[in-house]
């Protein structure tokens, strides 16, 4: 039965419930600019009834404050966090390939390939009308050495480009364990203090802004799940268990754990891709186990930034292991049959002299390899001192592969866009000039005019590129050896400009320049050099259409993930947000309730002095 105070009591359980409204409409408003927080809320319910026994049975005795809690709807969140992911890795993809496609850019105020070539085939025009000059052949030669240069100053470019990335993939996986490390701590700290039975808010806030910082940088995906008494199965403990995975499923943050990344720089002889700089990153976890870089679920600007570092479109080296030899030193010899078209082209071949191959999904270093063109197959040498084992024969049909595909038109791409264009203009080029029966002024056989400077200071002379009985090795001086970055100019012909055949009958007189005309009729017929099904002249074309679309693709991506993450952002801080007109009203009625708690209690204390002192009861 309720004592004489019942009503005081009732009242006091009132006068709390306010003074805590009060406090929480005054911390929401003070953190009204503060990142992230979370509008918070009083939850109340009415206190049990007591029996009275009495006509009218129950009484009510007061109010109740069950918790504070945040206004938080996770499915906003995870929509946030999936559109911040799309828009981290398009806004990547966005900044580097505009930047490439300011080094493409060909018009009034910079010369690029188009204005190149075509300055390097008027001056061929120029040489026609005078073929025994040596002064018009010295100029021929120098615009045929800026058209070099400006191919060794494209594949530096994005050369630089390349090592900018690696850079930046560095950065953002120090941010990701920095984030990691962050979020497990406040994981253990929301543990210790929701085991008393109260709910972290503030650091449940400071959390959140973690996994939104982290969803820009890779795919984040979140489970929180409750744990309860090993002993009573049925008693909630008030702690709960915080996963954090990411890049399709693999766990970050369990709890009060993190598992570090780190970056390995690749060593001097292992590149990805022939035209690859050095020192490349590859991502591990820090156990040593792998890092599934290039998961396809993965996004971010980690995924951004990886495809453009390593972006092949599609085109990556893979093949059957079909035979297993050893040579004299009992080194391996692992023969991989391709059957892809751009594999037995050695034009387009991307393959680095040695590297790490993938058999059975076994890693094995090779020193070098060779291809032979009747068979389509690649052999590699796989070093008995370089490798912990040997290729088992049980590994025999199974697959092969240097690298991986990555389907986006990275810095690997453009690189052998460039390096198949060189290789194809120089020796249709050369071989014009060295054809039978060409000769210079001197009555000598012609010579190459392209060539490629290698860093032992030597030029190639493309001597062996038919290889012998068909075979071409990682070392053997032909065109595969020829790129974008070493793309020069034979130096007899740059000291001696009469060394330049521009003829085929030596008695037909220097000024004879029918070599001349078949050079001319390269620029724009594609039987004399094709390139991707076009002519030699249309390569800026090609190319800036491809980077212009992927430019274009990734904008608009990228800007269609900004609106939607904006509008998800305004859903939801439509919830969780303080709005000043909201507190305000909240503020004016629980200040009301407040006073009113407090006239109840000061009318029943009026009650109370007059019952107690004044009839003495």
């Amino acid at each position: 039965m309720a004592s004489q105070f019942y009503g005081l009591n009732i009242a006091y359980t009132g006068l709390l419930a306010s003074n805590a409204a009060l406090n929480t409409t005054s911390n929401n408003i003070s953190n009204i600019e503060t990142k992230g927080y979370s509008k918070q809320v009083v939850n109340q319910t009415a206190a049990d009834a007591l029996r009275t026994y009495t006509t009218f049975g129950c009484s009510g005795s007061g109010v109740n404050v069950d918790s504070i809690e945040r206004l938080r709807d996770e499915f906003y969140d995870v929509k946030y966090w999936n559109n911040n992911e799309i828009k981290g890795e398009y806004d990547k993809k966005n900044y580097y390939t505009s930047q490439i496609e300011q080094y493409f850019i060909d018009d009034d105020t910079v010369k690029g390939f188009k204005s190149i070539f075509d300055e390097m085939f008027n001056s061929m025009q120029e040489l026609m009308k005078s073929s025994g000059d040596s002064v018009v052949k010295a100029q021929f030669i120098g615009y045929a050495n800026n058209l070099t240069t400006y191919f060794n100053e494209m594949a530096s470019n994005l050369s630089k480009v390349q090592e900018d990335i690696n850079s930046e993939i560095k950065v953002k996986v120090d941010e990701i364990n920095s984030l990691a490390e962050e979020i497990a701590s406040l994981n253990k700290q929301i543990n210790v203090i929701e085991l008393t039975g109260v709910t972290a808010n503030e650091l449940r806030d400071q959390r959140t802004v973690l996994i939104d910082q982290l969803s820009a940088i890779v795919d984040v995906e979140v489970t929180e799940t409750p744990i309860y008494d090993s002993h009573n199965p049925d008693r909630f403990t008030g702690a709960h268990r915080y996963m954090v995975t990411i890049a399709d499923g693999q766990v970050l943050v369990d709890g009060s754990d993190y598992n570090g990344l780190k970056c390995v720089a690749r060593e001097t002889d292992n590149k990805a891709y022939q035209s690859d700089v050095q020192g490349m990153y590859d991502i591990y976890w820090s156990n040593g186990s792998a890092f599934g870089m290039y998961s396809a679920s993965m996004g971010g600007e980690l995924a951004g930034l990886l495809h453009m570092r390593d972006g092949n479109n599609g085109e990556y080296f893979y093949g059957e292991f079909t035979n297993l030899k050893k040579d004299a030193e009992g080194n391996c010899l692992a023969t991989i049959q391709v059957t892809a078209d751009y594999l037995l082209d050695m034009t387009k071949c991307t393959l680095p002299d040695s590297g790490t191959i993938n058999i059975g999904n076994t890693l094995y270093k090779y020193s070098e390899w060779s291809f032979d063109s009747t068979t389509g197959s690649y052999t590699f040498k796989i070093d008995k001192d370089e490798n912990d084992m040997e290729v088992p024969y049980s590994k025999l049909h199974r697959e092969a592969s240097v690298n991986q595909a990555v389907d986006y038109k990275g810095i690997p791409y453009y690189q052998e866009q460039l390096n198949e264009w060189v290789r194809l203009f120089a020796k249709a080029f050369n071989d014009i000039l060295t054809q039978e029966g060409s000769s210079d002024v001197y009555g000598d056989p012609g010579q190459n005019l392209f060539t490629g400077n290698l860093a032992t200071a030597k030029q190639l002379s493309f001597r062996h590129e038919e290889g012998i009985n068909g075979v071409i090795t990682s070392s053997s001086d032909c065109y595969r050896m020829l790129t974008a970055a070493n793309f020069g100019i034979n130096e007899d012909l740059l000291e001696n400009a009469d060394r330049l055949a521009t003829h085929t009958d030596a008695s037909a007189g220097q000024d004879k320049y029918d070599i001349l005309e078949e050079l001319y009729s390269m620029k724009s017929d594609a039987n004399v050099m094709t390139f991707r099904g076009g002519t030699a002249e249309e390569l800026l074309e090609w190319i800036l259409g491809d980077v212009a679309l992927n430019a274009e693709r990734a904008e608009t991506f990228y800007n269609n993930a900004d609106i939607m993450a904006s509008k998800v952002d305004n859903q939801r801080t439509s919830i969780s947000g303080v709005d000043n007109d909201e507190e305000a009203v909240s503020l004016v009625k629980y200040q009301n309730a407040y006073n009113l708690s407090s006239k109840m209690i000061q009318v029943l204390t009026e009650i109370y002095d007059r019952l107690i002192l004044e009839t003495g009861v």
